[in-house]
């Protein structure tokens, strides 16, 4: 391995300091961050306990360790799906791993004086076509949803389970998109008076309790939650169908998003898809991440959409050891293979150094935003 050119590859994690605002003592900034399962993280924590260690990568988590231990803040917080929630540190990705919430958070700490939550709504296999699909966008017709009301009630038929009703179907289109809602609630009582849209409490979506916050966490004591940005890291279930459609529900998305919680100018990030790495990007694929892409030529959302690539962020040792075909290469490439990739091309391989990357990218594209006035 090459340690000169893969330090200097990982130096875009490591540039680029900003300098904090004020802080007026009454509000903590809320980033909403959606998704699927790379929006959730698939960066396994052993993964990065060894490459902390590595003279070839440490310099890459060194704002983030102290006596050789991972720093937890106590001025940025995280709640994923609303089970698990406390100080920024490794782990708020799937189980025993992380994301690029882990950078990015700590950008914008050390950006903002006032504390700042990142709420995580995502899971794996959700779809913008289907999960997450905006209400302006409508439903699909008829026919489409005939079709999937005869497969859901066949397979419930050979599990003999009770066959699916037309509006269980229809409640699956949009479930996610309202579930963010429900997460935004369970954040704060005030909210309820600031944004109409979560004042509802009917509806499964929307019956998450608020919890005490700013008792379980001194540094927001006093304050109240102000909206700062959304991050969208999604794309891959959308290549089944959901891709012709991508770019139309991708501005349903934001309009009705910013809309629904009263905030036309919500800085917005989308990672667009990447997981093609160093191989051109073809079909579907190519497809979603061109209609993510174009949202920077929206002339509503100058100044306040970015979408950036994340194939051109790859880690390539993960790549090559990953994808390599020669067996007695993979096998004499175990411990490396264990050091940088961990997961399937879907899940950029499970490097943290993708996630990381991709991470700060985000946090890059947020204060870019956050700096332009909106037209």
């Amino acid at each position: 391995m090459n340690k000169h050119a893969f330090l200097l590859a990982i130096g875009v994690v490591l540039t680029a300091s900003q300098t904090a605002v004020a802080d007026d003592g009454k509000r903590y900034k809320v980033f909403i961050f959606a998704g699927q399962s790379n929006a959730q993280g698939k960066a396994p924590i052993s993964m990065m306990d060894a490459q902390a260690e590595a003279p070839e990568t440490r310099d890459m988590y060194k704002h983030m360790r102290k006596d050789g231990k991972w720093i937890v803040r106590d001025d940025v917080f995280v709640t994923y799906q609303n089970n698990r929630t406390g100080p920024l540190t490794l782990g708020f990705g799937s189980p025993n791993r992380s994301g690029s919430e882990l950078e990015f958070g700590w950008m914008m700490g050390d950006h903002f004086k006032e504390p700042v939550v990142i709420i995580k709504t995502c899971q794996g296999g959700m779809s913008l076509y289907q999960s997450f699909r905006p209400p302006s966008a409508g439903l699909p017709n008829e026919e489409k949803l005939q079709t999937q009301l005869t497969a859901a009630k066949n397979r419930a038929k050979a599990k003999k389970e009770p066959e699916p009703t037309m509006d269980d179907i229809k409640n699956l289109y949009g479930e996610w998109y309202r579930l963010i809602f429900s997460d935004l609630r369970s954040l704060s009582s005030n909210w309820g008076r600031e944004f109409p849209a979560l004042k509802s409490s009917d509806g499964k979506y929307y019956n998450l309790k608020a919890r005490n916050w700013e008792k379980d966490f001194p540094a927001l004591a006093g304050r109240t939650p102000e909206l700062a940005g959304v991050i969208w890291f999604q794309g891959w279930n959308d290549q089944y169908g959901g891709q012709d459609e991508y770019a139309s529900n991708m501005k349903h998305f934001i309009k009705d998003l910013r809309t629904d919680l009263g905030t036309p100018n919500l800085p917005f990030v989308i990672v667009a898809m990447g997981q093609n790495g160093s191989t051109p990007a073809t079909g579907p694929m190519l497809t979603i991440r061109d209609s993510q892409m174009a949202m920077n030529d929206v002339p509503e959302f100058k100044g306040n959409v970015k979408a950036f690539r994340s194939d051109l962020l790859v880690d390539k040792d993960a790549e090559r050891l990953w994808t390599q075909k020669d067996p007695a290469l993979k096998a004499r490439d175990k411990e490396e293979t264990k050091k940088f990739a961990s997961d399937d091309g879907y899940h950029y391989f499970g490097s943290a150094i993708w996630f990381m990357r991709i991470g700060h990218a985000i946090g890059d594209a947020m204060l870019e935003l956050m700096k332009k006035p909106s037209k």
